[in-house]
């Protein structure tokens, strides 16, 4: 509270500002490839927010600037060019300003299409890169697209720490608080108009997250008129895409329409097994009835199915490769992946606009709904069909508690080897009795979102904007099992296997193909958000402060009772509600046009998501004891240089998150007993600290050169305490809290580093551009300090008992502890990446082909993992380390080798 109150004096003292002498400017831009005039090229002076946009002719002028500025001047699809003024008389002319085509503006349009890769499957891990796609920052365009391949997270933040939003409705899920880019996946066309703030940079349309606020105006008469055909290829998570988008243009009678259109698809990616089918379609239509009206209305549709992939131990990768994937085997000669996703979330959307000097007030209203489904193969009273489950593969034989039995080690490596897959027919001959041994059924989620919300953003005068928003958001969420594939069988049992239960007391036992069972519940979540904001800018200050209240609230209602959890699983949950208040500030100095310094900072209260709230939702309505909100404090500091050749920012920032809550779920054996469970986290703290730095250098008319570096330190930093939540049996009863809860105490984590992807990056760049319009580009990057998600549980005093004498392991001393739970950094590693491009113009039509090769010399690297945390004793995991082979050995996802993407574009 001290930095907003700092940055609010700092505010209204600036707003005292002294009379100075008033200039003007004004000139045309036109294309130097066509000599014709550009329109809506937006014309601005920097560290202000005074701008113009050139009118159908080109023309523009700028009245009221006080000082030598520097002018910036962009349109879409052309190179920005600046352009410092000295101001000497009232009125300057600039005569005709030429801007040349952006011929890398392919780059960002299609580098974005290659993120899916980074939205990975069961570590749910998501990549802030379509986040970033918008800005022109050096540094945030290599994070994006180059360090994102593995994994990379800007100040290692979640994307959950950003916000998106489309036409000014925020996009991000209640579940985990991320942007589903699935949700418009495809239609890379209609996402060309973005506006981004970087961090806790002030945005037009929300108060946002302090990882950066991006904005997707889709409204057609923001898009380029026209037609545009598109033809891809890629060995990356899909092989072919088309693609074709009509825009009208905004038309005499005040009508302008977009459509469009794509198909993805591939039988399998450079994942083996990952199949890739997926369809796209939009349409857009706005209408203005004056200067100052107009609506329109969006639809979207994205429709997403794709095979997914698992994280390997070491000694699977060293047995298949980096390739290779558990979930998939041949049926009838034909890839068949037993855990694929199926998303399709449609989007219907009105807004409104009032649009005039002083005042801009956009409203919108959307509705969500659709279906999020991710299959999985189940098994009952049956053997595990997972090819990898740690009894099939040879370090179970070496690990075996009579000693180390190399010859069945030996036959086991022969028999994965030779069968690494799912056999689907061996499935189908067990289930040959009725009643199903094994099944295929899908974890659904049927959503139904209801967004309504109001911005206005009021100019004062040339230095004064405030900023408002208003916005209510609503979700009904039904949550179920549901049986796809019986296998040839004609019934499931669903009981139980592990307790003998009910899973649902009150319906029929025997479940067929299309019918719920397992679970079945509904989640609602209400929001309200209301944000100020307030701009000032002067001819040495920016500054500005925003505020932002929120009223969350959650409920569950059971629609099974289960019978382990008879008198919590059936009917409404009590309501669980947060009231935040979010505040941040900023103060710019400008020493000059040329160099300039930016000190932002933030308070932070955030409410836990839906997925961190209920603590087992699929069968009970327990909460999460005296849950709280998140708090957030950061501040980061920024220098900014622009020359006339050299142009770059670093920047320094500090975050601490603390009170985090986090859920966990895996089977255990503890020294207090064994079961499946749900691990409750709670006052968890992380800090996350660094720099960033970005330069470009324009060495030539030609040639660029540029440099990148991110040092950062994201670490945990508090012990937090450990609840597990048992669902079966192997329970010490008398240990267990009313609510089913075993408090475990603090887990020692504290100054563990977190698994937030690489903590250093370096990269080099060069790019060459050719007059006759085509460009190529490399870079050479290098990543290091990488962390797996280390288990929890093992760091906790549990960890130290013998499950036989409830006695500490006489041999786990302080020193043989933190050797067997000593963190290690995955290997550093080099990426080599090359772009290019080249285009023509000819008779108004254009073509365009742009070529990606990722890791050019087929590096093999890791991009993440987790600890395994089923050995949940100091003697079971030091047995299972003795070989150098364990069974329970860490979990890793590994990078993709060698890839390309070719694209081919014709527009006219």
């Amino acid at each position: 509270m001290r930095y907003l109150l700092l940055f609010t004096v700092t505010f209204f003292i600036g707003l005292i500002s002294y009379a100075q002498d008033v200039y003007g400017v004004k000139g045309r831009i036109v294309s130097s490839r066509t000599n014709t005039p550009i329109s809506e090229a937006l014309i601005g002076i920097d560290q202000t927010n005074i701008s113009e946009l050139s009118d159908e002719e080109g023309y523009f002028h700028i009245e009221s600037l006080t000082a030598d500025v520097l002018l910036t001047v962009e349109a879409p699809g052309y190179s920005s060019k600046r352009i410092e003024l000295y101001l000497e008389k009232a009125e300057l002319e600039l005569g005709t300003i030429w801007l040349d085509d952006d011929v890398t503006i392919e780059q960002s349009a299609n580098l974005i299409t290659l993120t899916d890769s980074e939205l990975t499957d069961d570590n749910d891990i998501s990549n802030p890169s379509g986040l970033l796609q918008a800005t022109r920052d050096v540094f945030l365009q290599r994070a994006a697209f180059d360090f994102g391949q593995a994994f990379f997270r800007v100040k290692g933040y979640d994307s959950s720490n950003g916000e998106v939003s489309i036409n000014g409705i925020s996009m991000n899920k209640f579940y985990d608080g991320r942007p589903q880019w699935n949700n418009w996946g495809g239609l890379n066309d209609i996402q060309r108009n973005q506006q981004f703030s970087n961090g806790m940079s002030p945005s037009d349309y929300t108060f946002g997250g302090i990882l950066g606020n991006t904005n997707i105006d889709v409204r057609p008469t923001g898009l380029r008129k026209g037609t545009r055909l598109t033809a891809s290829a890629s060995n990356r998570t899909y092989t072919g895409r088309l693609m074709v988008t009509y825009n009208s243009g905004l038309k005499d009678n005040g009508l302008a329409y977009t459509v469009s259109s794509s198909k993805r698809w591939g039988g399998e990616g450079y994942i083996d097994g990952t199949l890739y089918d997926a369809y796209s379609f939009f349409g857009g239509l706005e209408y203005h009835f004056n200067n100052h009206h107009s609506i329109n209305f969006t639809g979207i549709l994205a429709s997403n199915r794709r095979g997914r992939s698992s994280a390997i131990t070491e000694e699977v990768f060293n047995l298949m490769g980096n390739t290779y994937n558990p979930y998939w085997g041949e049926q009838n000669d034909k890839i068949r992946n037993s855990r694929e996703r199926k998303i399709s979330e449609p989007i219907l959307m009105f807004n409104h606009r009032y649009e005039s000097d002083k005042v801009s007030i956009n409203s919108g209203f959307a509705y969500q709904f659709g279906t999020h489904r991710r299959s999985r193969l189940g098994y009952y009273n049956a053997p595990n069909p997972d090819p990898t489950y740690y009894r099939y593969l040879p370090s179970f034989y070496i690990n075996g508690p009579l000693g180390a039995n190399f010859k069945s080690a030996v036959m086991a490596e022969k028999g994965f080897v030779e069968n690494p897959q799912i056999n689907w027919s061996k499935l189908y001959t067990a289930n040959n009795n009725g009643m199903a041994s094994y099944m295929l059924y899908d974890d659904v989620i049927d959503d139904e979102q209801y967004t309504v919300n109001t911005i206005a953003n009021i100019y004062l005068n040339n230095h004064l904007q405030l900023d408002f928003g208003v916005n209510a958001k609503f979700l009904k969420s039904s949550n179920y099992a549901k049986i796809d594939d019986l296998l040839g069988a004609d019934y499931h049992s669903d009981i139980d296997t592990f307790s003998s239960t009910l899973n649902d007391v009150n319906g029929p036992i025997e479940k067929r193909e299309n019918d719920i069972f397992n679970y079945n519940y509904r989640l609602s979540a209400a929001e309200y958000r209301l944000f100020g904001q307030a701009r000032y800018h002067s001819k040495k200050f920016n500054v500005f402060s925003a505020i932002a209240f929120k009223s969350l609230g959650y409920s569950r209602e059971g629609l099974f009772q289960n019978e382990r959890f008879n008198d919590t699983s059936l009917g409404k949950s009590e309501d669980v509600s947060f009231q935040n208040i979010e505040t941040k500030a900023g103060l710019g100095y400008k020493i000059n046009d040329r160099h300039w310094l930016d000190l932002n900072a933030g308070y932070i209260l955030k409410a836990p998501t839906l997925q961190n709230t209920f603590i087992n939702p699929r069968e009970n309505n327990l909460v999460v004891p005296e849950i709280q909100n998140e708090r957030l404090n950061a501040i980061d500091f920024s220098y900014h240089l622009r020359l006339p050749k050299l142009s770059g920012r670093l920047n320094a920032y500090y975050t601490r998150f603390q009170n985090t809550t986090d859920i966990n779920f895996f089977f255990v054996d503890t020294g207090v007993g064994s079961d499946f469970v749900q691990e409750v986290l709670t006052d968890l703290d992380k800090l996350h600290k660094g720099l960033e730095l970005g330069l470009e250098y324009q060495a030539s008319s030609y040639v660029k050169l540029s440099a990148v570096a991110a040092v950062g330190r994201f670490v945990y930093a508090s012990n937090p305490n450990v609840r597990i939540n048992f669902d079966t049996a192997g329970r010490e009863e008398d240990l267990i809290n009313l609510d089913g809860a075993l408090d475990l105490g603090p887990a020692m984590v504290k100054d563990y580093k977190l698994a937030q992807g690489p903590q250093q990056a370096y990269s080099m760049g060069i790019e060459y551009r050719d007059p006759k319009y085509w460009w190529l580009s490399m870079t050479t990057n290098y990543l290091k300090d990488s962390y797996i998600n280390i288990s929890t549980i093992t760091r906790t005093q549990s960890f130290l008992l013998d499950p036989e004498t409830g006695q500490n392991f006489p041999d786990a001393t302080e020193e043989n502890v933190a050797e067997l739970l000593r963190q290690s950094p995955l290997e550093d590693f080099y990426l080599l990446n090359l772009v290019g491009g080249k285009s023509w113009l000819h008779n108004g039509k254009y073509l365009s082909v742009f070529a990606s090769i990722n890791n050019l010399f087929d590096a093999t690297f890791r991009t993440g993992g987790y600890e395994q945390s089923r050995n949940g004793n100091f003697g079971q995991l030091r047995d299972d380390n003795l070989s150098g082979s364990p069974s329970f050995a860490p979990k890793y996802w590994y990078g993709y080798g060698r890839t390309y993407f070719i694209n081919l574009a014709f527009s006219f």
